[in-house]
């Protein structure tokens, strides 16, 4: 989940190049819409991205904690561009199983969603 379309779409294709299959969402909401529909299917999400700010949208934080409602076992890799974001550096105080700062290296990206999908996340 990305408010910016182009770091959306990069993040995207990043993954699928890594082999993971991507489903996209604008914002929080869009993102908890997906990850329910995911759930109901016989194809739930395995684990989500989530950035934090979202210029007039629901971010990352506030999704997480709709999701936990929904989820409580739910995998989330926080994301952020900005480095002060008291979440970043703490993220697994908030619930977080991993991080992941932009601009986004695929190596940094495949290294944080690999090891929340093998269990090794904080």
């Amino acid at each position: 989940m990305d408010d910016d379309s182009i770091i959306r779409q990069a993040a995207g294709e990043l993954l699928q190049h890594l082999g993971y299959e991507v489903e996209l969402a604008r914002d929080g909401a869009a993102a908890i819409q997906l990850y329910g529909k995911a759930r109901e299917s016989a194809r739930p999400f395995d684990a989500v991205v989530l950035d934090l700010t979202v210029r007039g949208g629901m971010g990352g934080e506030e999704a997480f904690q709709i999701l936990r409602e929904i989820d409580p076992e739910i995998k989330a890799v926080v994301s952020s561009g900005y480095s002060d974001d008291p979440i970043i550096p703490n993220f697994s105080e908030y619930g977080f199983h991993g991080v992941v700062t932009k601009p986004y290296e695929i190596e940094e990206l495949g290294e944080a969603l690999h090891k929340v999908l093998e269990g090794m996340g904080e």
